[in-house]
């Protein structure tokens, strides 16, 4: 028997192998600006793979830009991404096999959730489309922050903060663990491997959990 009753995955990079696409998009919608300013973006989008669109538009514009941007702009930058996203990222070959290959072992053993720094309409629009939706009891997004997302599932959850294990590529992804006191396993990215779960392979998250 495992300690956990419910995993809360991150999406982007853990479930889908969706970064190439993510960093196409933030080019497009900025292609009017030089290569070597959208490269601070896509370098802040590295570096930060949990936060939203919306966090990393404002950055773009007050940090790299120097300009103000209002509400009204961030969310019509964000739509024009959305849109780009929601034609490429519903490709089956972009699902992460390693993830296929756990869910099929664990898949029914547990509660399954999503948070994620995508924004969330768009999420459970990729989800249907790829058919992984009916895994999942929650699949929560964007604008809210990570943190706060996480909050929600366990609100909304029948168990106890300590049956939860949350799976992510990010900082941001770990900072969200930490501040609701769940355990944390951190995958694939060097800045996480000083955590004290971590695997390489989603695989191999089959040994922590049991």
């Amino acid at each position: 028997m495992s300690r956990y009753k419910e995993i809360i995955w991150d999406f982007d990079g853990v479930i889908l192998l969706s970064d190439a696409v993510r960093e196409y998009g933030f080019r497009k919608v900025f292609e009017n600006h030089s290569n070597e300013l959208v490269q601070k973006l896509i370098d802040y989008h590295l570096q930060n793979g949990g936060l939203s669109r919306y966090v990393k538009i404002k950055y773009f514009y007050e940090n790299v830009l120097g300009e103000p941007i209002t509400e009204e702009q961030i969310n019509k930058h964000a739509e024009e991404f959305s849109v780009i996203m929601r034609e490429a990222l519903t490709d089956r070959k972009l699902i992460n096999k390693e993830w296929v290959s756990l869910m099929e072992e664990i898949g029914n053993k547990f509660v399954h959730s999503i948070a994620s720094g995508s924004d969330g309409k768009e999420l459970n629009y990729l989800c249907g489309e790829l058919g992984i939706s009916d895994n999942f009891k929650f699949i929560y997004g964007s604008p809210i922050t990570k943190k706060e997302l996480v909050r929600q599932i366990i609100t909304d959850s029948d168990f106890e903060p300590s049956e939860f294990i949350l799976i992510g590529d990010a900082i941001n992804d770990r900072d969200a663990a930490q501040a609701n006191n769940i355990s944390f396993i951190g995958y694939h990215n060097d800045s996480l491997k000083d955590s004290e779960l971590y695997v390489d392979d989603l695989r191999d998250v089959l040994k922590i959990l049991y």
